[in-house]
């Protein structure tokens, strides 16, 4: 008996604390006995020091000291330890301090002396009691606070061995066990049973201790030193075992906890099989949204062909826009995915003529009122064709706005100055400068030189000032005669409504 009092008392600490030096070698003696731990002192300064860097569980003090008693001393320790455990010791039942004292305090006790120490050592089991009922709530607490921290990472995981990794080690740490061990049946490509070990558990020893120990209807069994726990899918069949090695402390409580964190990982694991399998379908989706993409695409670019190649005079006009839009964007020191959207969209700006009549679109004369309202709505309708594919989203407003003016009166929707988008100022300067330097149904073309006055003249007005200014440097960089070879001018095409 004597043997099972000191394994069970060897984890908690006593300070014992009198000035009297027998008094404290007598009271260490007498629970060294017990099993407990024991320190002692005789200075009350000191002991406050000691207590205050130790790691102490119960402090035994006499309540008559010098130079201060032990409601002072206890009264100091209070200030920075609300945990420790105290029992007042007193030499006569009149010089016991008040109980107003002791439940300010929060004194657990107070023992007359005497020779025997059978009532001071019930009252110091019951403070071990106490105590040991704590360091359950609190080491319960802290176990559910280690799962409920772990949860996000193995919810973010969706790699399967990265998971059983991770909840080993989980398991490890909450369960403070010497190993640990997680068996998913049919788990491996082959069919086989995935196991992963930690610890000093050896994986060829799994098989076995899960077909030696039946869970009939439990969701945990303990055996001698092991726990093991079902993991169970959705509909409560059990798919996998997790086994950890048993740690100091009430069964219960680890079993409690056992089975609360088995509930996550089932969890867990069966979100990773749902990941894997959306992720599967997305592939399926996205080859297949991919393959729609490119077929919208082809058919688009089909028709921005029909419509530069609808007579002589459109010939190549978008891919001249296109180039001389972007290689104005770069100069203007944009960075590449805007630079990229012009390239695009220069590409795409008419491609909402696709709709209008070659009558009106190779009309020889001048359009009427009717003509020019129809061929305005090639903007619009553009935007819309390019509205129906996710990859042209950053280009319909600018196709949309390529006609606009800085002064408002432009289409489809008036808008002036730092409405219109500075992509469409660029794809407006590119797209007039190629209309008028190529030749149309009821005119030539105009010159280099001509062009560059029409746009002086219509900055501010219909052209961005700016970007105006950036075109002339641009021109002026690159000499004219390099300038009109690149991009294509005088050439037998033209357009530009």
């Amino acid at each position: 008996m004597r043997k099972n009092r000191r394994t069970l008392h060897k984890d908690f600490r006593i300070l014992t604390l009198d000035d009297d030096v027998i008094m404290t070698s007598t009271l260490q003696a007498y629970f060294q006995r017990s099993g407990y731990y024991v320190d002692v002192i005789n200075d009350p300064y000191l002991a406050i020091k000691r207590v205050r860097e130790g790691n102490y569980d119960i402090l035994l003090l006499d309540f008559l000291m010098t130079p201060i008693c032990g409601d002072q001393v206890v009264e100091e320790i209070r200030k920075f330890d609300k945990d420790i455990y105290i029992i007042l010791l007193t030499g006569h039942k009149s010089m016991a301090p008040p109980i107003k004292t002791i439940r300010e305090l929060d004194i657990q006790g107070y023992y007359e002396k005497s020779d025997r120490f059978d009532q001071l050592e019930l009252l110091v089991e019951s403070c071990v009691k106490s105590i040991s009922q704590m360091r359950i709530i609190q080491n319960y607490k802290s176990g559910l606070s280690q799962i409920m921290e772990s949860l996000p990472q193995l919810y973010d995981l969706d790699n399967t061995q990265s998971i059983f990794e991770s909840i080993l080690r989980i398991a490890q740490d909450v369960f403070q066990g010497e190993g640990a061990f997680l068996m998913m049946p049919g788990m491996q490509e082959n069919g086989d049973a995935a196991i992963h070990v930690i610890g000093n558990i050896r994986k060829e020893d799994v098989p076995g201790i899960v077909e030696k120990n039946r869970f009939d209807g439990q969701t945990v069994i303990c055996t001698e030193d092991l726990m093991l726990a079902a993991i169970e899918d959705e509909k409560h069949e059990a798919i996998g075992v997790l086994g950890t090695a048993m740690c100091p402390g009430p069964e219960y409580v680890q079993v409690q906890m056992l089975e609360i964190y088995t509930r996550q990982i089932s969890s867990a694991i069966h979100n990773s099989q749902l990941h894997r399998l959306v992720s599967a379908k997305n592939e399926e989706l996205t080859r297949a949204y991919e393959q729609l993409n490119e077929s919208y695409v082809e058919i688009i670019n089909a028709m921005r062909t029909v419509v530069d190649e609808r007579d002589i005079y459109t010939r190549g006009h978008s891919d001249r826009v296109s180039d001389l839009a972007a290689d104005l964007a770069e100069w203007m020191k944009k960075d590449k995915r805007f630079v990229d959207r012009v390239r695009l969209a220069g590409l795409f700006h008419d491609i909402g003529k696709v709709g209008i009549s070659d009558k009106i679109l190779m009309k020889p004369d001048k359009l009427d009122d009717q003509e020019y309202e129809n061929i305005k709505k090639h903007s619009d309708k553009g935007a819309k064709i390019l509205s129906a594919i996710t990859l042209f989203n950053d280009v319909v407003p600018i196709v949309r706005h390529h006609h606009e003016r800085i002064d408002g009166r432009g289409y489809p929707d008036g808008l002036k100055g730092d409405e219109i988008p500075e992509e469409s100022k660029i794809i407006a300067v590119a797209d007039s400068f190629d209309a008028m330097t190529s030749h149309r149904h009821y005119r030539s073309n105009l010159s280099l030189q001509a062009a560059v006055e029409e746009l002086k003249k219509g900055k501010g007005t219909q052209f961005a000032p700016h970007v105006v200014d950036a075109f002339l440097e641009m021109l002026e960089s690159m000499g004219e005669d390099k300038f009109g070879e690149k991009y294509d001018t005088g050439k037998e095409s033209g357009e530009g409504e």
